[in-house]
């Protein structure tokens, strides 16, 4: 079963909708202008950088892209995730972000699982990495709830990845 569902380029779960950025919502973040249907904390400083590097290399704006993470019940953006495009040797890095306000939900899992799932429909893509800081371990948490597995690790990160069953490497 799917964890998710797509119309058009948004993929929906049960809580969630994953969407593109839109150039005019890159424009607000990076103005400093709020937008009325963000959360009271959104954007967040990682957004930020997200809305910066999306600016500078517009191929993140691609179907696989980065998107925001659109609360279902209050229409409001609590953060986002993305798919960091091209992949290596198959191999493809994801990250996201979630907002103070609504971290503990369960969000970050939930939004995971469903970029992880798409992303492994991507031409070319078998692999899905992720980086964690081991002093974050509620991020720690997150990538194993989304069917990542530690797979190496040094005195202060952890590194995860998923490889899809019918990969054949």
């Amino acid at each position: 079963m799917s964890s998710f569902s797509r119309t058009g380029t948004d993929l929906t779960t049960d809580r969630l909708v994953l969407r593109p950025w839109s150039t005019d919502e890159l424009t607000a973040v990076l103005g400093d202008v709020r937008l009325p249907h963000w959360a009271e904390d959104f954007p967040a400083e990682g957004d930020r950088v997200i809305a910066g590097v999306l600016t500078e290399e517009p191929d993140g704006l691609n179907e696989y892209g980065h998107r925001q993470i659109i609360e279902r019940s209050s229409g409001s953006v609590v953060g986002s995730i993305g798919l960091f495009w091209p992949p290596t040797d198959g191999s493809l890095e994801f990250g996201y972000g979630i907002v103070a306000s609504r971290r503990g939900r369960g969000y970050a899992p939930e939004a995971s699982r469903a970029i992880v799932e798409f992303a492994l429909t991507a031409p070319g893509v078998h692999t899905l990495h992720a980086d964690v800081e081991l002093s974050n371990p509620a991020s720690v948490r997150v990538l194993e709830k989304a069917g990542l597995h530690r797979w190496s690790d040094d005195a202060t990160t952890a590194r995860f990845r998923i490889t899809a069953p019918d990969s054949r490497r």
